[in-house]
Order: C-alpha cells, then sequence, then structure tokens
C-alpha cells in the first residue's frame, strides 16, 4: 500500500467522521469547528487528486471566510438551540425522504458515469502534465468563460450593494460630526477661565 493510499484513506476516513459530527454536536459552535476540519481534509484529497487550486478555494474561500462568517454568526446570536432541536423529531420524515432522493440521485449519476466513455481514471478535459493546475484553469477561466467570469462579478457586485441597502437604516437621536463646525470653532467658544473659590465645587 502507497503513500497516496494512505492519505486517502485518512483524509477521507476525518471527512466522513467530522461531518457526522458536524450534524450530531449538541453545540453549534463545535458543529462549525468539526466543519472547517472537514474543509482542511477535503482540501488534502483535491491535492491527492492534483486539483492544487480547488484544494486552494477549501482553505482560502471555505475555511478563510465562509467557516468563519458562520462561527461569528452563531456566536453573536441570541438562538434558542433548545427550542430548534425540539422541532427535529417532526421533521425527521421531511430529511429523510430528501436524503433518500439525493442518495438515488448520486448512485444514477455515477452509474452513469461508469457507463459512459469515461473511465475513472480518465480525465474529461486532459493537460499536458508540465502545465501547472491553476495555470490551465486560469487559461480556460479568461479565454472560453471570461464573459461568464464576468457575469458572475456584477451578480456577486449587484447582490452586495442589494444587502448593504436593504440593511441600512436611518438611526433617530444620533449626531453626526461636522467637521467643518469643529475646524471654524475658536478657542474662546471652547475654554472658559473661571477663578474657582476655594471649597465650592466645580460648576459644569
Amino acid at each position: 500500500m502507497t503513500v497516496q493510499v494512505l492519505a486517502f484513506y485518512l483524509f477521507a476516513s476525518i471527512v466522513v467522521a467530522s461531518a457526522a459530527m458536524v450534524i450530531l454536536a449538541r453545540n453549534p459552535v463545535h458543529s462549525v469547528l468539526w466543519l472547517i476540519l472537514a474543509f482542511f481534509n477535503a482540501a488534502g484529497l483535491m491535492v491527492l487528486l492534483s486539483a492544487e487550486f480547488v484544494a486552494m478555494l477549501l482553505v482560502i474561500v471555505y475555511v478563510g471566510a465562509v467557516a468563519v462568517l458562520f462561527l461569528f454568526v452563531v456566536m453573536m446570536l441570541d438562538i434558542d438551540f433548545a427550542e430548534l432541536r425540539a422541532g427535529f423529531v417532526s421533521y425527521f420524515p421531511v430529511g429523510g425522504a430528501i436524503a433518500l432522493v439525493l442518495l438515488v440521485e448520486l448512485v444514477l449519476g455515477i452509474s452513469a458515469w461508469r457507463a459512459g466513455t469515461l473511465n475513472l481514471g480518465q480525465r474529461a478535459a486532459p493537460v499536458p502534465d508540465a502545465t501547472p493546475n491553476i495555470e490551465a484553469i486560469g487559461q480556460l477561466l479568461y479565454s472560453r468563460y471570461i464573459f461568464l467570469f464576468e457575469a458572475a462579478g456584477l451578480i456577486l457586485l449587484v447582490a452586495m450593494i442589494g444587502a448593504i441597502v436593504l440593511t441600512h437604516r436611518a438611526r433617530g437621536g444620533t449626531r453626526m460630526q461636522d467637521i467643518g463646525k469643529q475646524v471654524r470653532r475658536r478657542p474662546e467658544e471652547a475654554i472658559r477661565n473661571v477663578n474657582q473659590p476655594v471649597g465650592q465645587g466645580v460648576e459644569l
């Protein structure tokens, strides 16, 4: 048994175990931490498949942004998780049915892939061995799919602007800073000299 096979079984077993703990953990913060562990080991599997770009995305985007965002949201929101767990039993039949449908689709997809012209060890779009994985993806992304890439960027920009507009609220009772008024203010308007008598307190 080679080192690659041992690494595959190690990463795969940790991914499956951590994914199960994401669901079974009672503390939501622990669930997010198990999710981060699953992302790291999934990135290891991508490295074994020579997909360094996907592994880098898993570590930088999902671990560095998405999982951390989940962690902050879970820790900041005041959610009654006991009440949420109380309704788990009532939604279990619907969730089980959806999981069964997804399992059937997954089995059918793998069966159709095996029945086609592609083998498990053959790539759909082979690239020369001398070309790095990231360079091959960049050449394809910025040539054939450049318009789709730009359209995805515009959609994300519109979504970001919409989120800012929806969450921006005018708050009453707040005093805004007037820099021009502060610059025009003279020292005699801000300082008052008082001959304070002995034994008396300071008047505000």
